[in-house]
């Protein structure tokens, strides 16, 4: 039987800086979406040590996760909820988000550094295997929204569900989409960029969504040249597929999401993972 998705955004936090602006994200895309926010601490190794050399026991946790709901429900109209998990970050953060049945989930990341260690290919893995789309967020603000939303398009995209939620986020936020098309010498793979990208534009046309498509200049180094595009046009977000390498074996795709994901210019990133086949998620995501 499929599981329910619920009106849900989670996010999951450590108390650092960059899990707080991850939770503001989260307020607002609540806001903006009409969903709960639930907020998710996983008390494991760390946060145990943590409490110990604080002086602490475990109820300080619910504390400071009620102290930081007070706040929010102080100063907006969404409904939070807390939740605390004990355990691995990995396991318990996927198994809260699959026992809710959250659409989404904002995930903070700190760098190089951070309590609970959500860094590097750790993040990875909980971003790539995560059961709902997420966005990853670091030290960059929810200004005005995700308006200007970067879509790169390469041989692996898998368009169906990378472009409905182009078209839900251009909805709730009155975005515009700049597509970038990855340029191929082998007639092949060219053909089918061209195919996936006039799939595309039928699909933004349909639904209204104001888009243009950008050409890199030279194949090679996509992920550079798109994130330099993404800086030139001032993106809010960057959108794209986890787990690519489902489609093209050769590619790397851990060096592609890490890219992404933890990228100079902090722009966040909602990452799909292209395993979400799932009826309830197409009967969800097919109603936008």
């Amino acid at each position: 039987m499929a599981q329910q998705l619920n009106d849900i955004v989670l996010v999951p936090t450590d108390f650092s800086e960059t899990c707080q602006n991850a939770i503001n994200h989260g307020v607002e895309l609540a806001e903006f979406l009409d969903y709960k926010l639930v907020l998710l601490h996983v008390i494991n190794r760390e946060s145990k040590s943590q409490l110990k050399k604080e002086n602490l026991d475990l109820s300080a946790i619910t504390e400071k996760l009620d102290d930081i709901a007070n706040e929010i429900r102080e100063n907006s109209r969404i409904t939070i909820e807390t939740l605390t998990r004990e355990g691995s970050i990995f396991d318990e953060i996927h198994g809260s988000a699959s026992n809710i049945g959250a659409k989404l989930m904002v995930l903070g990341t700190h760098g190089k550094k951070g309590m609970q260690y959500l860094v590097g290919s750790f993040a990875l893995k909980v971003v790539t295997k995560s059961p709902v789309p997420t966005v990853v967020v670091q030290e960059k603000s929810f200004g005005k929204g995700y308006k200007n939303i970067v879509f790169p398009i390469n041989s692996f995209t898998e368009a169906r569900q990378q472009v409905q939620w182009a078209i839900h986020m251009a909805k709730t936020f009155g975005s515009f989409i700049n597509i970038f098309r990855e340029p191929h010498t082998d007639p092949i793979l060219a053909n089918k960029i061209n195919i996936v990208s006039n799939q595309i534009e039928e699909a933004f046309k349909k639904y209204g969504t104001e888009y243009k498509i950008q050409d890199a200049e030279k194949s090679g180094k996509f992920a550079e040249r798109m994130l330099d595009y993404a800086v030139e046009e001032k993106a809010d977000m960057i959108m794209i597929m986890t787990d690519a390498d489902i489609f093209s074996p050769d590619f790397n795709a851990g060096a592609w999401d890490e890219k992404m994901m933890f990228n100079k210019a902090q722009i966040p990133v909602m990452c799909i993972n292209p395993v979400m086949t799932g009826k309830v998620y197409y009967e969800y995501i097919t109603l936008i």
